[in-house]
């Protein structure tokens, strides 16, 4: 008697928040109510002695599933409107798998009562240990064709939402060792510049000043944009041997 009232009160709890889960208006409170209709259908599996499916039940579906489906519908903004046009273009589809539905669970419930007499349980069964046994002996094909299948869409699933942004900034490790034609060009310029004003017989020792600090900016912006640890290596080199020049320009002057 105790038994038969907690089915019909879960029952009745599974019947109104599966009716409320299509006839919310708010999507959350939709996936919400799912999330009881678990659960509460997790509480009929334990009536029926079937612990294994209530606890993958409630682990699988709502402990990742409807979770994971709560976080996209609460981030994602849903026009509600537009989901509501095709509701009446779906009915048929939907009303026809209903009835497909019914039918099942009146066929099942048919052999429970016309079919053969379900054989009596040992006293110390175990469905969990009797469902691994069966699945990893009898259906262990099946169930490794299973998990490839699902392997599969997940390397889909992820293939297809994998977008790449335009305005993402990536780094090219060859274009940041790599320093530009024209930046060579106006350092190899200044540098041959200042070998032939210091050749000059009457040169300026303002105007080699002037080069060199032409030089240091031509080398800070190589650095700038090299990465490599070699090439910043020879950046440090060249400037060390810049701080000299200029310090014997200042001795000169």
């Amino acid at each position: 008697m105790f038994e038969s009232a907690i089915f019909y009160a879960f029952g009745t709890v599974l019947l109104l928040s599966g009716a409320r889960v299509i006839t919310a208006r708010n999507p959350v409170h939709g996936a919400l109510f799912l999330v009881l209709a678990f659960f509460t259908a997790a509480g009929l599996w334990l009536l029926l002695r079937a612990e294994f499916l209530a606890i993958a039940l409630v682990v699988v579906y709502v402990g990742a599933v409807m979770v994971l489906f709560l976080f996209v519908v609460m981030m994602l903004d849903i026009n509600l409107e537009r989901v509501r046009e095709g509701f009446w273009r779906n009915l048929p589809l939907a009303l026809l798998v209903g009835v497909i539905l019914v039918l099942q669970l009146i066929s099942v419930v048919a052999y429970h009562y016309y079919g053969t007499t379900p054989r009596q349980l040992p006293p110390g069964y175990s469905n969990t240990k009797e469902l691994g046994r069966i699945l990893y002996t009898d259906y262990a094909y099946a169930f490794e064709v299973a998990a490839v299948i699902l392997l599969v869409a997940i390397i889909a699933a992820i293939a297809l939402t994998l977008r790449r942004r335009k305005d993402t900034r990536t780094q090219d490790p060859a274009a940041q060792v790599r320093a530009r034609k024209e930046e060579r060009v106006r350092l190899a310029t200044h540098l041959s510049y200042f070998l032939k004003v210091m050749k000059e017989l009457n040169s300026n020792g303002k105007k080699l000043s002037f080069i060199a600090q032409e030089i240091g900016r031509e080398i800070n912006t190589i650095g700038s944009k090299a990465n490599d640890a070699t090439m910043q290596k020879f950046v440090v080199e060249m400037k060390d041997e810049l701080e000299k020049i200029k310090e014997q320009l200042n001795n000169v002057l």
